[in-house]
């Protein structure tokens, strides 16, 4: 799935391991969400999305295969 996560967290002068403190998870697990090798859990999607402050599809981008 593609993101828009490492577009943000840079914007916002965020860097990976201070996200994943803030998320609870590791930096590997940041990393991998950026390089779209990783689609977070539903409970995840929501975190990253109240802590930007904004909605779950301007992070995520849905595409029909």
């Amino acid at each position: 799935m593609k993101n828009n996560l490492e577009k943000i967290r840079k914007e916002r002068g965020i860097s990976q391991e201070q996200l994943a403190n803030e998320l609870e998870v590791s930096r590997q697990t940041v990393s991998s969400l950026e390089n779209g090798k990783y689609n977070p859990s539903i409970l995840l999607a929501f975190k990253m999305a109240k802590y930007f402050n904004v909605s779950i599809e301007d992070i995520f981008i849905y595409e029909e295969v």
